[in-house]
């Protein structure tokens, strides 16, 4: 039997839901599919200390020095560019928080494992929105794989669904809701809810950030269409090249004059090709209630692909939790095992 040593750069929510999932699966699926074990061997965080065990790492115990003291029980204060350039691992999972404004420093972990030969899997759309063509351009170099499903949909295979189900479909437009708690302000707002009780509620569910700016002016959704049009579209653009605007000057008045015209108010993301010229745009649209993405509410989004040889194709992603985030970092921990 083979063996697949691993490491996780972050180790929060998303983090410790994956390595809940890979404990789950990996005696039974993983190792009855690829005759490979997978041991995590190394785990970098911000507040809770690196640790690293070329054996492999007592998840369970590990967790339960965390909920205890906040810490991990044999900590060491190992950078995570430290643990991407000298731990032992052959898979690199870069988890952690994003920096929408430069992609910094997720972009140099991946680089550093890329350059060890590594495989990559990112859940960090930093990367993907601000050096995706670069990063990709070294993997292939160094013969190794660099993946990212879960960068805009959570666990919804959009980029697969290019690569596997789609192959030689050329994309030529791209149009969705792609950020769901502007969804949630917006329907709240719809019901005469207060803006600050509408973000207390939000941050208090787990899915508004402390600082819910990047949400509401519309840079989150930005750095998610620029990384659905570098893959997708080989655009080679970063998010301030995205013409954005968010919903921050949307009033309640404004969502109640939609609503008397049938219509309702959503952050869309979409594409246009005008004389060979591509350009992304984010900005508050009024959508007839007929339309999909008008359907869009709470924790749902939606992407729709146009391509030359199906059309248009939509996925929609019904208020996905926690779970759905692990799965598609562990989707592409398999895509990773059924190349070796």
């Amino acid at each position: 039997m083979k063996t697949i040593k691993i490491a996780l750069l972050g180790y929060g929510d998303a983090g410790r839901a994956f390595a809940r999932l890979l404990m789950e699966k990996k005696n039974k699926a993983i190792e009855e599919c690829f005759d490979t074990e997978v041991l995590i061997t190394s785990i970098s965080t911000k507040t809770k200390g690196a640790i690293t065990d070329p054996a492999g790492i007592d998840i369970e115990k590990e967790n339960e020095s965390i909920d205890k003291t906040g810490k991990f029980s044999k900590y060491t204060d190992m950078s995570a560019l430290e643990i991407a350039a000298e731990a032992d691992y052959d898979i690199l999972f870069e988890l952690t928080p994003l920096d929408i404004f430069s992609g910094r420093p997720a972009i140099d972990h991946i680089e550093t494992a890329l350059i060890r030969g590594k495989h990559v899997v990112s859940a960090n759309k930093g990367p993907i929105a601000w050096d995706h063509k670069r990063l990709t351009e070294l993997a292939i170099d160094k013969g190794c794989k660099f993946f990212y499903e879960t960068t805009v949909m959570d666990g919804t295979p959009v980029f697969n669904l290019m690569d596997y189900t789609m192959r030689m479909c050329k994309v030529t437009g791209i149009k969705g809701v792609l950020n769901s708690t502007t969804n949630f302000i917006l329907e709240e707002m719809s019901k005469g809810i207060e803006y600050g009780d509408i973000i207390a509620e939000g941050k208090k569910r787990g899915f508004v950030e402390t600082d819910p700016s990047l949400d509401v002016e519309g840079w989150d959704s930005a750095a998610k269409l620029t990384a659905l049009m570098n893959v997708l579209m080989d655009a080679g653009i970063n998010p301030n090249d995205i013409d954005r605007k968010g919903i921050e000057d949307i009033t309640p008045d404004m969502i109640r004059q939609a609503s008397e015209n049938d219509k309702v108010i959503r952050l869309m993301c979409y594409t246009e090709n005008k004389g060979g010229v591509l350009t992304g745009h984010v900005k508050p649209m009024e959508i007839d209630r007929t339309e999909l993405y008008a359907t869009v509410t709470g924790t749902t989004s939606v992407v729709s692909i146009t391509t030359d040889l199906m059309g248009t194709v939509t996925v929609v992603e019904h208020d996905p939790e926690i779970e759905q985030t692990a799965y598609g970092i562990f989707s592409d921990l398999l895509r990773v095992l059924v190349s070796q």
